[in-house]
């Protein structure tokens, strides 16, 4: 649980989306999304956060099946009402996700930990609900837009008062936390970066902008591992060796009904 938008929060917020900041910040998660997350055609796509649907709105409804969730019911009813049938929409927590496990291929979070009392709990939901990948997109606290907003908290701006920020290393923690040692890609996005532009020609043709862990959007990409799978044989046992104290009642029916007269091996179907 976090932040709830409610009438007056969310004009806040589409000040801000609106301004060259917040324009320039939804550029950057335009250009991140596709290099990091690669959807493909016919997959089942989640945004935990939807708010309005701003991001289920860079996906092409025919292609893909589009699912939004958002703990405010006074948001959910705006976005359905700008998406229409372009997406199920759902009121629900992101720490208990109102979905059935793996139900979705990707899963992705857009400037929604931020919002949130507890990121991990809403990560480790991510990775019940999706099969393949979650995405992670935030503002970085290591930017230079950190420091501009952490200005303006100071100057009493109130969009920004439940706003919490986090950085790579912060991040790659919580993966750990919520899924284990898996492998994480991950890029920065730069707004107004015209140091940063000229350092290819001050140090290396092999710099690469978005390798620099300082830009004003970091985008995440967690590709989810199993370890563990079930065995679909059947369990053989051997009744030479068990004692009567290791299967009861329906099951040692099930033994005598399946013996074989040549040996001593029986197959429990389980």
């Amino acid at each position: 649980m976090g932040l709830i938008f409610d009438g007056r929060s969310a004009r806040l917020y589409e000040t801000w989306y609106h301004s060259p900041q917040g324009r320039a910040m939804e550029t950057l998660v335009t250009e991140s999304i596709p290099a990091l997350l690669e959807p493909q055609p016919g997959e089942r796509i989640l945004d935990v956060g939807c708010g309005e649907g701003n991001h289920l709105s860079l996906f092409d409804p025919s292609l893909y099946s589009l699912y939004g969730v958002d703990a405010s019911p006074f948001i959910i009813r705006r976005a359905k009402e700008r998406l229409g049938n372009r997406a199920d929409l759902k009121v629900g927590w992101a720490e208990d996700l109102p979905f059935e496990d793996n139900e979705f291929d990707l899963v992705l979070f857009i400037n929604t930990l931020e919002f949130l009392d507890d990121p991990l709990a809403a990560l480790k939901e991510a990775g019940r609900v999706a099969k393949r990948s979650v995405f992670i997109g935030v503002t970085n606290s290591l930017s230079w837009y950190y420091l501009c907003t952490k200005m303006q908290r100071l100057l009493r701006k109130p969009f920004f008062d439940q706003f919490a920020f986090f950085n790579l290393w912060q991040l790659k923690s919580y993966i750990r936390a919520a899924y284990g040692s898996v492998p994480v890609q991950w890029r920065c996005s730069h707004i107004h970066a015209p140091l940063l532009e000229r350092i290819p020609t001050l140090v290396s043709d092999q710099w690469h902008p978005e390798r620099c862990p300082f830009g004003s959007f970091l985008g995440l990409c967690v590709p989810l591992r199993y370890t563990l799978r079930a065995a679909q044989d059947p369990l053989t046992v051997g009744l030479g060796k068990a004692k009567p104290s290791v299967v009861e009642g329906m099951t040692m029916g099930n033994f005598h009904r399946n013996r074989r007269p040549s040996g001593n091996e029986r197959s429990l179907s389980l």
